[in-house]
């Protein structure tokens, strides 16, 4: 195994970065918008020949040259983020990869959570992680009757989020409700998760879970080894449907329900693929028209978003429940306010 200089890259150091960019396109990767932190191993000459990076808990964007492939240098990089994310505190840790890399990194500890063939495979460095989350899901699992589920970022929530609820727990005898943990958002999970309990505290058929590092937004779906956009939106549809039909069958659920946005390229191509694929797996994909105002529009928490950066903060009452209204109105959303006015666009594709 021949021996490098492994050690950080800083956003500022051009040089560094200008060459992990063709290493990596030479690789046929793209550089993820989503990372925190950059390693590279140097030659003696003080060239790149290897590089990872990490973004929360994930390793991304691993790539050794080609000159300088069985050496030795990926268990060197995977090594030393291994270590850097334990540094951090992250001990449970995620990677996205090729299919044909997959094997690679089950010698090197990692287990597959699921594949989709020739497109990713998602994997974790724990044996037993999705199983024992899985088993988890379990306990609550009713027997008997029509069981459905729903998935909810709630960024924030609204009247159009709440009515898809109703709609749905009105169906069913039972409706297993799923809010993306995943901070990504610009309402932070902790409040959204607040609303989602406080607005819909009237419907006593409801079973809440947080989705935990294994149903993750579009937000931070790794694109680097993906062709295009949307190639890389059906990739994320394919890994998010391939891991809810494992809680599907943990839990006997048998419908799915999803909002229909005509206006979003990402929720068309999602809804699309779960309408085909879902009922291959016994569970029925049900598509809500949105909610609409008085006025024709449909209720979008994108609007709510850019109606909360133009400060129109009156303009969202009709949106959302009373509870996200007090929450926008209070002290307590001061810094959420900040930060979607410091954001550039509000609105999601």
């Amino acid at each position: 195994m021949s021996d490098y200089s492994i050690s950080k890259v800083h956003p500022s150091d051009k040089r560094s970065n200008s060459q992990i960019e063709k290493l990596l396109l030479a690789e046929g990767i793209r550089r993820d918008k989503n990372l925190d932190y950059t390693c590279a191993a140097y030659d003696d000459d003080y060239n790149i020949v290897a590089t990872g990076s990490c973004f929360g808990n994930t390793l991304r964007c691993m790539a050794v040259s080609h000159d300088h492939q069985g050496e030795g240098l990926m268990n060197q990089i995977v090594s030393h983020l291994v270590q850097h994310e334990y540094e951090r505190g992250f001990n449970h840790l995620f990677l996205y990869t090729k299919c044909n890399s997959a094997k690679f990194f089950g010698d090197l500890g990692f287990y597959e959570i699921v594949r989709i063939e020739d497109q990713v495979v998602f994997m974790e460095n724990r044996r037993t992680g999705f199983g024992d989350y899985l088993a988890d899901l379990a306990k609550t699992k009713k027997d008997g009757g029509k069981i459905a589920a729903l998935v909810l970022n709630a960024n924030p929530f609204t009247l159009g989020h709440l009515y898809l609820v109703e709609k749905a727990a009105s169906e069913n005898d039972w409706l297993h409700v799923f809010i993306v943990s995943e901070d990504a958002s610009l309402v932070p999970f902790y409040v959204r998760k607040r609303l989602v309990l406080e607005g819909t505290s009237h419907l006593r058929n409801l079973i809440y879970h947080d989705t935990g590092p294994y149903i993750i937004s579009s937000a931070t779906f790794p694109s680097y080894f993906q062709k295009d956009g949307e190639a890389v939106i059906e990739s994320h549809a394919n890994l998010d449907l391939a891991v809810f039909v494992k809680i599907a069958q943990a839990l006997g659920i048998t419908s799915r329900y999803v909002g229909e946005e005509p206006k979003s390229l990402v929720t068309g191509i999602y809804n699309r693929i779960m309408s085909e694929r879902l009922p291959q797996h016994g569970v029925e994909c049900v598509i809500v028209p949105r909610k609409t105002e008085t006025s024709g529009q449909v209720i979008s928490a994108s609007n709510v978003r850019q109606a909360v950066k133009e400060g129109r903060l009156e303009e969202i009452r009709g949106l959302v429940t009373e509870s996200t209204y007090r929450f926008f109105t209070s002290p307590e959303a001061d810094e959420v306010i900040k930060r979607i006015r410091g954001t550039e666009n509000v609105i999601h594709y």
